[in-house]
This record gives structure tokens, sequence and C-alpha cells, in this order.
């Protein structure tokens, strides 16, 4: 069964071009260690909830938009071997590829599916 990375993240709306690009160079790495499908997604429609949301989640201010990302992997042994892989390619380094976000308000965690549904083409 697949294995899911998710991410969600506060980026200063300023910074969307750069951060496009900080995911362009970088998520191909996890392509080449063994992810089947990266997405990261723009926050379009986030609404503030009563107890809790995504922007509290990371503490987003007015000028920042919430980013929703995800990995797939075939499975977790690709994704720990592919991830440790990934943690170690200076390619991914800051100096190399620098966050244009908070880096330390980042919430992330990896998933297991239990329930997946497709449409047929």
């Amino acid at each position: 069964m697949s294995y899911v990375d998710g991410f969600v993240i506060a980026v200063p709306t300023a910074n969307k071009q750069k951060f496009i690009q900080h995911a362009r160079s970088g998520d191909s790495l996890f392509i080449e260690f063994g992810a089947s499908r990266v997405l990261e997604c723009w926050g379009d429609d986030v609404p503030d909830g009563k107890l809790t949301d995504f922007r509290r989640a990371v503490q987003a201010r007015a000028d920042e938009t919430v980013v929703f990302s995800w990995i797939e992997w075939p499975d977790k042994a690709t994704r720990d071997a592919g991830m440790a892989k990934v943690m170690k390619d200076p390619r991914l380094s800051p100096e190399n590829n620098p966050m244009p976000f908070d880096g330390k308000r980042m919430i992330f965690g990896g998933f297991v599916p239990v329930v997946e549904l497709t449409a047929d083409a």
C-alpha cells in the first residue's frame, strides 16, 4: 500500500514565485529518490474555523498564504529510504535552496491510506 507525507506551511504571499521555484527545484529530489507524486497547493479557499483551522495550525499572518502539500510514495520502505537520501542531499540544503517561508511553523507527518477512491478515466 502507498504511503503519504503531508505538510502545511504559511508562505508570505509576496513570496509565491520564490516558493514555486523552491518547490520545483526541491521536489524533483523526492521523485528522483522514489516518490510517485508530489503536489504543492497554494491556498485559495482556506476559511477561518471556530475552534481550529489551517491558518491557526501554522500561525499564518494576514500577509501569508497557507500551502498544503503532500508526497505520495509506493510504500513506507521506499519513503524511509528516499526521505533519508533527500535529507542528506546538498541540493536541498538551505545554502543551495533557501526556504522562502518559516520552516519552524511547518506541520508535517506520515500517513497510511485507509480509503482510496479513484474515478475511472
